[in-house]
C-alpha cells in the first residue's frame, strides 16, 4: 500500500483521437454533399440563387454587391462596427437593408442571416423569405415597387 506514485514524464504525450482502435475521425460527409455545407454557406447559396433569378430580368443588378451578415448592428454609428452596415434602433429587427452607392463603391444589399433563420422553419420557407427580402431591397435601390421587380412577389 505504500507504493510510490511514479513521476510524470517531462513531456506530455500527444493526444490521440483514435479511440477504441476504430481509426482517426474524419468528416461525416464528403465536401460535395449538401450535408457538408455549413448553415452560413447554405444561406449564402439561397441569396445567390435569388440574385441570379432576378439578374435574368434586371441585368443592372450585376453592378450591385449582395452581402450576407450574421446580425444587424444595434448602435447607430460605431466606427468599430463599420460604416457600411445598416443599424437599427428600437424597431423590429431588420431582415435586410440597402447601402446606396458612393465614391467608387457600388450599391449594396445586405441580408441578415440569423434573424431570417429564426423566423423560418425549413429550407423552402427560408428560401421564400430570402427572395422576398432581396426583391424588396432591390426595389428600394431601383426606386420601383417589389411587384415590378418580381411579378410573383407576394404570391407565396
Amino acid at each position: 500500500m505504500d507504493s510510490p506514485v511514479p513521476p510524470r514524464a517531462a513531456e506530455p504525450r500527444p493526444r490521440r483521437r483514435d479511440r477504441h482502435g476504430r481509426g482517426m475521425r474524419g468528416p461525416v460527409a464528403p465536401p460535395q454533399v449538401p450535408l457538408a455545407a455549413s448553415r452560413a454557406e447554405a444561406f449564402a447559396d439561397l441569396v445567390q440563387d435569388s440574385v441570379e433569378r432576378l439578374e435574368r430580368r434586371w441585368p443592372q443588378l450585376a453592378d450591385i454587391d449582395f452581402l450576407v451578415v450574421e446580425v444587424p448592428r444595434l448602435d447607430g454609428g460605431s466606427a468599430a462596427a463599420g460604416p457600411d452596415l445598416v443599424a437599427w434602433g428600437e424597431d423590429a429587427v431588420p431582415l435586410g437593408g440597402t447601402i446606396p452607392a458612393r465614391e467608387g463603391r457600388p450599391a449594396r444589399v445586405v441580408v441578415y442571416r440569423r434573424p431570417v433563420e429564426i423566423r423560418t422553419k425549413g429550407r423552402d420557407e427560408r428560401a421564400a423569405l430570402v427572395h422576398e427580402i432581396v426583391v424588396e431591397q432591390v426595389a428600394e435601390l431601383l426606386g420601383l415597387t417589389p411587384e415590378t421587380v418580381d411579378p410573383r412577389y407576394g404570391e407565396d
